[in-house]
Parts: structure tokens; sequence; C-alpha cells
């Protein structure tokens, strides 16, 4: 069966049953049919925290074509910790419609470790997307409606940074000229559109701590420049109280559950390789709120996505992990030490040999930089081979870090019960959280102290125009924010050809992109864009709806 057809033959339970078993009365949900809810944020406000509440988080290798499984993993682990008796929830990001329609696909999980209505969380689930963008496109038409009305803010039109959204892939948008066809339409200047998850109104919506916090932060944002160079804030066109007003309902978190009826949060979806990748923190203090265990993820590989999770999100909420399970595939690890595609089902331990120094690395990140505990979970598949399995538990257990072969997509949570056990050891166990650079370094020192220690690069380059912008940001006081990489997920360096652990190589900085609301100045490194486009055969060309029925979506 495939991962839709499984879903659609799941059992759900009413979503106030599933709340109830977080203890949350049916008073304080606002359901969104039968099997998804808005939880009250002056609910979970007012609920104590718990002392001892663990935060597990999820990671993986270098995303390969041949999938890992890292969101799978992280729904099989919660099902799991309840199979085993604890207490657990999961905390998760929705997915953008930009690749459920192009190529990466969903968010939801797979096989039987899925979160359900798979559908409605894949496509328009809550509609917080669609809140997120219409906020950022009203602060894009106020810009516009006041430097047509007079411009009394001195705002010089080559100087307007702040760019419109759409949740979806689209290579033409990247680059447009706006207010064409005379007076009535305003001042013409070039312009473009990002992709809703690398707005910075979802890097907001996902730092914020409450709609106080939100509104602030929204009103810090930096949308353009003056003729004499001074920033002009969202603030100074009073949008801030309209845009937290759009965005009041979908910064509440959304309650669904599990095809097991693990109680999970899905809310909030930056990307991780052009933005933060990390579920809102609203969503994860609340789920720590409500359960013993919470098990989150953060996007992409270790590099990327963990990285930022503790460097934004720890650094900016204070949460702490307690664990971290590193996922991977043997398959996928003989793709990184150079198997073709086609062939990573056979046997080959030279290609699985080589491509273990990509986990290696990763292992290295989390425990040695990161200060956490790890496990390495491998997604098992019946064409691992005995000696594959040997090879790479040898190799693993050499550096002192447990390994567990997980069957969670084919058993739901009773195949990762020997993780499960594993994790909830490794959360007992002393730890502290480490970032990768310290709040007072200069920017261009954080960026090295990622580029060279978590990337492995010998150095950082940008030219002169990026060197300078940089200088312009530390010297205007934003020195103290943490930094954000734009760059490809599927290399340690800015080359996505590049597979294992490359060393010696140079991360180029192509752009620098102030998120004064968000707190974080974004490096664009190498190619990667902030709008993606479409690949040649889309994911849209199998999706269709026959019989009341959507097929192929996954």
């Amino acid at each position: 069966m495939s991962d839709i057809e499984i879903a659609q033959a799941a059992t759900m339970k009413p979503i106030n049953e599933i709340g109830a078993v977080l203890g949350i009365d049916p008073s304080n949900l606002e359901p969104y049919g039968h099997y998804k809810a808005k939880v009250s944020l002056k609910y979970l406000d007012s609920l104590p925290k718990r002392a001892n509440s663990k935060l597990i988080l999820v990671t993986a290798i270098s995303p390969t074509p041949a999938g890992e499984g890292k969101t799978t993993t992280t729904v099989g682990l919660g099902d799991a910790l309840r199979v085993i008796g604890k207490d657990a929830m999961i905390c998760l990001r929705e997915p953008s419609l930009g690749p459920v329609f192009g190529m990466k696909g969903g968010a939801a999980g797979g096989g039987y470790a899925q979160v359900v209505p798979m559908e409605d969380i894949n496509l328009h689930f809550t509609g917080d997307f669609g809140a997120i963008a219409l906020a950022n496109n009203l602060l894009a038409a106020l810009l516009d409606n006041h430097i047509h009305h007079g411009n009394v803010l001195n705002i010089d039109v080559r100087r307007v940074t702040w760019k419109r959204v759409v949740d979806m892939n689209d290579r033409a948008l990247r680059d447009i000229v706006v207010s064409l066809g005379g007076v009535g339409n305003g001042f013409p200047r070039e312009d473009g559109f990002d992709i809703v998850v690398a707005s910075e109104i979802m890097a907001i919506f996902c730092l914020a701590t409450t709609i106080e916090d939100l509104k602030t932060r929204i009103g810090r944002i930096v949308v353009a420049y003056t003729k004499d160079k001074k920033p002009v804030l969202a603030s100074d066109l009073n949008a801030q109280g309209a845009m937290t007003v759009i965005l009041k309902d979908a910064f509440q978190p959304n309650l669904v559950q599990t095809l097991e009826n693990t109680p999970a949060f899905v809310h909030g979806g930056p990307f991780a390789n052009i933005a933060h990748g990390c579920n809102s923190v609203v969503a994860t203090t609340s789920a720590m709120k409500l359960a013993d265990y919470v098990v989150t993820e953060a996007g992409f590989g270790a590099d990327l996505g963990a990285e930022k999770f503790i460097d934004i999100k720890c650094r900016k909420s204070g949460l702490r992990p307690s664990a971290c399970v590193l996922v991977a595939t043997i398959r996928a690890l003989k793709y990184h030490g150079g198997a073709d595609l086609k062939t990573i089902t056979e046997e080959n331990l030279k290609a699985l040999e080589a491509g273990i120094v990509n986990l290696e690395k990763h292992v290295s990140n989390i425990r040695d930089v990161y200060g956490m505990p790890v496990v390495v979970s491998i997604n098992h598949f019946t064409s691992d081979t005995d000696a594959e399995v040997a090879l790479l538990r040898k190799r693993v257990e050499g550096l002192g870090v447990r390994i567990v072969l997980a069957t969670h997509w084919a058993d739901g949570g009773k195949g990762a019960t020997d993780l499960a056990n594993v994790v909830v050891e490794l959360c007992e166990e002393p730890m502290k959280v480490t970032f990768v650079y310290p709040d007072e370094a200069p920017l261009w020192d954080k960026v090295n102290a990622v580029a060279k220690r978590i990337y492995g690069a010998h150095e950082v380059t940008a030219d002169s125009k990026v060197r300078t912008k940089i200088k312009e940001l530390q010297e205007s006081g934003y020195g103290h924010f943490p930094i954000c990489v734009a760059k490809t997920q599927y290399s340690f360096s800015t080359d996505a050809a590049l597979r294992g652990a490359p060393t010696g190589h140079s991360i180029n900085i192509r752009e620098v992109r102030l998120s004064a609301g968000a707190e974080f100045i974004v490096m664009v490194c190498g190619e990667i864009m902030t709008m993606p486009g479409l690949p040649k055969v889309p994911s849209s060309e199998r999706i269709d709806y026959i019989d009341g029925k959507v097929v192929g979506l996954f």
C-alpha cells in the first residue's frame, strides 16, 4: 500500500478524544472538522511547566535521493515511547505546498509511521500558511502604497528589501517588475517573490513566544531604506497591528494524531536549507507542558537543521534537548560513498565504507560541538545485507555511539521500541547543550565558525559588496544576532554534487539578508534559491481526485 492508502485506511479518533489524552477539555479546542483542531493559547499559557519533561531532537545525515526517513522516525519514536508506557507526544513542521507539488514530497511521515489526516496536513491544513502569506503581502502592499501616496518616509525605491511570497515553487517570480501601467499604479521598481517558508513572517511566527512578542517582532522588520540609508520598519508603516490580527488564529498550535493515535502538534514550517527549519516555539514549549517526552525534528541534515535548532531556536527560547537521534539508511550511506542510485539496493561494502564518513561527521557535530548524547537509528530495509549491517554497526560502535535498527515504517511503534528504550536511557545522561559560537562573536566570525566547525570548510569567501553589508549590519547593532545559513542540503559544502564529508572546500556568501524581527542574519551561500522552481516532471502530475478520493499524493 502507498502512504496515502495507508493513511486513508486509518482509524482516527475524534480530536476531542486526542485532546483528552493530554488533559485538554473540549472547550479549549477549536475543531477544524473531526480530526484536527487549534488549541487555545490562553489555556496553554495557563499550564505550569513540567520540571522533568524531556525534549528529543531527531535529525539526519545529509539527505539523498535514496531517502533517510527523518519524519518517519520522529513519528515512529513518538508511537514507540507510548508503546513502552511513556507519556509522549510529537511536534512537527507543516509541509509547504511547493515541494508537495514539486519533488520533495510532504512532511507527514510514511508507511505505518504517519501523522493524520495526511491529506489535510499536506494540503491546506488549517490555513496557517495562507495567513502567513497574507500578512507578508499586506506589508508589501502597505509599503508600495506609502510610496505611491507621497512617500513621507523618504523611502529609496532602489533599496526596498521586502518581497512578496507565495506557497508554490515558481521560478518565473524570482525577479519581476511591479507597478507598471501608468501613474495610477505606483512607481515601477524591481521586485520578486520568495516561497512562504522563506518569509521572515514564517520565521517570526515560529520563534515568537506570545501574541505580544509576535506583534513586537513584526514591528521591527526592516522593509526598506531611506535615501540617506536609514532603515524603514514595519512599525513606521503602522503595519504590525493588522498583520497580527491576520495571524492571531494561525498562531495557535494545531493538534492532530498519528496512525496509532499519539497526540501531535504540527505547527509552522520554515525550510532548513533557506530558513531555520523548526516547528514553532509555542508548539514545542506547550507540548513540554502536556507530556513527559516530546519528540521533535529539525530540517534536513544535522549540519543545517540541527545547527539552526541549537544556535537559533534553543538560543532564543531556552529549550534544551535531552537526547538526539541521528537517522540514516544503509542505501543512503552507499549513495554518499559513490554508489549509483540504480544500484543502492545491491550489497556494496566498499561504497558503504566510503559513505559512512558522512554519518561520522554528523555524529561528531552532534556530540562534540552541540554537546548532545546521540543514538544512530537506521531505517532498516529488506535489501540491507547482514554484512552491511555488521560493517555499519562496527564503525558506529567504534565511535562510542549506540546504533539501533528500526522498522517503524513497516511495523509502526512496535518497530521502534528498541530505539525508544535507548532514547529514554540517553535522556538521563548528564549533558550540556553548547552553541557553535557565542552571542558576542562578530558576524563574520560566526559564519566562519559554522563553516569550519560544522561543514568542514577551509575558508569563507565573499565579494566586497557582501563584506560591506556584513560590516554595516555589525556596526548597526545587529552583531549579536545568530546567523542562518541558506545553502544546499545535499552536501556539507555548497556544491550539491559533493557527497560524503568533503573537507577543505570554500563557502561563498553571495547575499546577506537582515531578519530584524526574527532576530537573525541570513547568509545566502552557493546557488541556493529562496524561490525554488518546479522539476521537469513535477509531482503534481501524479495527483488527482478520483471517485471521491485523493490519489497519487504520496
